[in-house]
């Protein structure tokens, strides 16, 4: 499998989109017209400095209106057609890319259209390029691939050949099966892009909304699927139209593209077994079981407010590192670990340096750790280590959001006896008080809005997840947008992923004063919240107030009983329900730069996270900070 991105899918000048395309492992670029018009450098110097970078030029588009075209302009459009040969001569490629016509003064019919790429195929032979034809989906005549199709096929000629391209198909809800019935030798080039679901212009839609292959809902997967089953064995091309990714990195956004081609391709080859797909075979996604641990970074003299917080919700120190200065914390099935390492080889106390007290990496079961590394390495995600002491387990990780990491872990040996081949148990040590707090429920990490695909993209591609719609958080400064991952088949591992647009918001205060991206929240699970919120009054926990007005708001809309409403005032506790169950939140207070915990319950087959609530939450947060800020540790 070849790939290849269009220039135009990233920002920065052309020497810097060439690099990082390069960097990310593409074998192929796209040029696109205007990236070459505005680089001050001949066709030759342009070919060599893509040759120097271990590129071919896949592709050199687009070209408009072309065919039916009435005289004077259809004579001119060939001669622009011979004009854009010599170049593509002198840039040492051999296809060019001619979208469907949308001039309002050309002539539509299946045969005209034929008999004008005929003749330019003969031309095209002459300078020993080819043409392809893409069917945009705006186009004024054709704008389905089955009629560009159609035309390629009358044509008959060995130099004219279709382009399909995923949006131009799926965004006109064209059914991709019928790309099963064109010979894959008549495909030049196969343009990939996704997007989200929207309803509007197709052009508007397609020039500001597309991305990545797997960040979108389209199914591309199924239109891959199809082109694979025609043959098809040229390059699988990124072509990116988005607003956020014009202002975003060339490197990143490179390395997210090649990704979701391993991805995509991957998917693919599961999905037709009997299809030959020239790429190596790696290990399937990742089923995740469930959150292992939850590591903190902190100061031995700041460590004491988390533990205060811990205690207070009914945790207990039950081991300490045979080696190191990290404490273990547990209750039920959680693990949480607090890691005061102030070594010079500790990652923990260089996360700790830019961010304070944070909760850096977490831990997830998975049935081998060894073949999610592999599926990691082979989707070109960076893999983490550090240096580890003697009689010290090398736990396999990754570098995550905003620098942090996730360690795998499973029941083999070594991994599966860690907790007591490395830890030593304390004894008695906080008594027995509980609040009969089970396991982690989910993860909550903030991000900026801008890197939200990247980390979707990320998790989707190696862990077997699904994504839950978007949802808008309505925060005083702003808009927050939240999106849940959730394991397949069973969801064992939860988390959602809190766009923020402004350091106004709560969120976005979360990442200005902790300096980037981190878990803002932990979710733990409770099988009875009242017995919990009881057993809370106990250890002196401290829940986020809420406004009476919501409860008597909840009371009216859900038209609940006063006496349960009384009850859930009286605890803190808020509530949701929809048609499958019930869904129970108490929040802790914030520490730190905005750092806080959650208590959910869930009753039924309820499986979303109390979205309706989050205003109320971030209400009430907002008003305990203080005029300069978050209480600090």
């Amino acid at each position: 499998m070849r790939t290849s991105m269009a220039t135009v899918s990233i920002s920065g000048e052309f020497p810097e989109k060439l690099a990082a395309i390069a960097r990310a492992g593409f074998d192929g670029v796209e040029i696109f017209e205007n990236d070459f018009l505005t680089y001050d450098a001949s066709p030759r110097e342009v070919a060599k400095i893509v040759r120097d970078h271990g590129l071919d030029i896949t592709l050199f588009q687009p070209f408009r209106d072309f065919e039916g075209m009435p005289e004077p302009h259809r004579s001119r459009a060939f001669e622009r057609a011979e004009r854009k040969f010599e170049i593509m001569q002198e840039l040492g490629t051999d296809l060019m890319l001619i979208c469907s016509n949308v001039s309002p003064i050309s002539l539509g019919g299946i045969d005209r259209a034929a008999a004008d790429f005929h003749d330019l195929g003969e031309m095209a032979a002459r300078h020993g390029v080819r043409v392809g034809y893409e069917a945009l989906a705006w186009g004024r005549h054709i704008n389905d691939h089955r009629d560009a199709w159609e035309i390629v096929r009358r044509t008959d000629h060995p130099n004219v050949g279709i382009i399909l391209d995923s949006f131009h198909t799926l965004s006109r809800k064209i059914d991709p099966n019928s790309i099963r019935s064109i010979p894959g030798d008549k495909i030049f080039i196969v343009q990939l892009a996704d997007a989200p679901l929207f309803d509007m212009d197709l052009l508007y839609w397609s020039r500001h909304f597309r991305n990545m292959p797997g960040e979108g809902d389209l199914p591309v997967v199924d239109f891959m699927r199809a082109v694979a089953a025609t043959g098809y064995t040229g390059p699988l091309s990124l072509e990116i139209f988005n607003d956020q990714f014009r202002g975003g990195s060339a490197r990143a956004l490179a390395e997210d593209g090649h990704r979701s081609l391993i991805n995509l391709m991957d998917r693919v080859r599961r999905h037709e077994p009997d299809i030959r797909l020239s790429m190596p075979a790696m290990p399937d996604r990742v089923e995740a079981k469930g959150v292992e641990f939850v590591e903190f970074t902190s100061a031995p003299d700041e460590q004491q407010t988390l533990i205060d917080l811990l205690q207070t919700l009914g945790f207990r120190r039950t081991a300490r590192h045979r080696n190191r200065a990290v404490d273990l914390y547990t209750q039920g099935d959680i693990r949480i670990l607090i890691n005061t390492d102030e070594s010079g080889d500790s990652f923990a106390g260089a996360s700790y340096a830019v961010h304070g007290t944070n909760a850096y990496a977490f831990g997830l079961k998975v049935d081998n750790a060894e073949q999610a590394l592999a599926r990691v390495r082979a989707l070109g995600a960076p893999v983490f280590s550090e240096p580890r002491q003697p009689g010290e387990v090398a736990v396999p990780g990754i570098q995550g959001v905003g620098n942090g990491v996730i360690y795998f872990l499973d029941d083999n040996a070594p991994l599966g006896g860690i907790w007591e081949s490395e830890f030593e148990a304390l004894v008695d040590e906080g008594g027995s008080l509980t609040a009969r707090l089970t396991r982690i429920d989910h993860l909550a990490q903030t991000t900026h809005y801008d890197e939200m695909l990247t980390w979707l993209l990320f998790y989707t591609s190696i862990f077997s997840t699904r994504r839950t719609p978007m949802v808008d958080v309505v925060d005083p400064g702003g808009l927050v947008r939240s999106q849940a991952i959730e394991s397949e088949p069973e969801p064992l591992f939860r988390l959602t992923m809190n766009g923020a647009e402004n350091r106004k918001t709560f969120a976005g205060k979360f990442l200005a004063e902790g300096f980037g991206t981190s878990i803002q929240h932990i979710a733990f699970a409770s099988d009875d919240i009242f017995a919990t919120a009881e057993a809370l009054k106990a250890t002196g926990f401290q829940a986020l107030p809420i406004s009476r007005n919501y409860y008597d708001d909840l009371e009216a809309r859900f038209g609940l009983e006063p006496d349960f409403s009384d009850a859930l005032r009286a605890a803190s506790i808020l509530y949701d329900r929809d048609e499958h169950g019930e869904y129970f939140q108490i929040y802790s207070r914030t520490f730190g730069e905005g750092f806080f915990f959650e208590i959910i319950e869930r009753r039924g087959a309820y499986n979303g996270y109390g979205a309706m609530n989050a205003p109320f939450r971030i209400a009430a947060q907002r008003r305990l900070l203080r005029p300069e800020g978050l209480p600090k540790l």
